[in-house]
């Protein structure tokens, strides 16, 4: 009697926490409101990115078809600090985790323009570092992580295909020399990369489709 009480109390116990967690996994995920993401990135991101999302500036980026994970990924990371910009700050500090996946959704959504490279001999050395890396200094190629076509990885790498090739540029040598820390595996990638070969790099993404 006594052993079958105990196995009683710890079926019980046993089957309120599998329940619970159980629950737990059950609970969908709320979707993004795309209407509030549109309200959102038109009240406090349209100034820079773009109604479209396509900035017409290379100081900013491209911020269409990006993928949404990569986007909350750095504007929770502008909001804590992590990622270093004066302008980006405090945009992020007033939104919400919601807003912000509001707004990821919404730019995700929106079509992309396509770029284009500038120079045609520098561009030659930024395919071959794109798609075979750098072998002598063990640079990867950007192809592995990021695609053949630029398009990246959902929830992993970001998409690059026609991003602006001053923005790239910039974003490299940030990783580089310290200024932008939030990727170690990019501080690790660009910080063996000369400034031509980052431009060629960056040239030949714009052009990518």
């Amino acid at each position: 009697m006594k052993t079958f009480a105990h196995w009683l109390l710890v079926s019980l116990v046993v089957g309120s926490s599998l329940s619970a967690w159980a629950g737990e996994v059950a609970a969908p995920a709320k979707q993004p409101d795309l209407a509030k993401g549109e309200a959102s990135y038109t009240a406090i991101c349209v100034g820079c990115h773009a109604a479209d999302a396509n900035s017409t500036g290379p100081t900013f980026p491209k911020l269409a078809q990006q993928h949404p994970e990569y986007i909350v990924k750095q504007l929770q990371e502008f909001k804590s600090g992590k990622r270093q910009n004066i302008v980006m700050a405090p945009m992020a500090t007033a939104l919400s985790d919601e807003d912000m996946r509001n707004i990821a959704y919404w730019v995700t959504n929106k079509p992309a323009k396509p770029g284009a490279a500038k120079d045609k001999d520098l561009v030659r050395l930024g395919e071959r570092i794109y798609r075979g890396g750098i072998a002598d200094r063990q640079v990867p190629a950007c192809a592995g992580c990021h695609s053949p076509t630029g398009a990246g990885i959902p929830a992993q790498y970001p998409r690059l295909s026609g991003q602006y090739a001053e923005y790239t540029t910039a974003q490299l040598q940030a990783f580089r020399d310290g200024g932008r820390s939030n990727s170690p595996q990019m501080s690790g990638v660009a910080a063996k990369m000369n400034d031509k070969e980052i431009k060629a790099v960056a040239d030949y993404i714009a052009g990518l489709h």
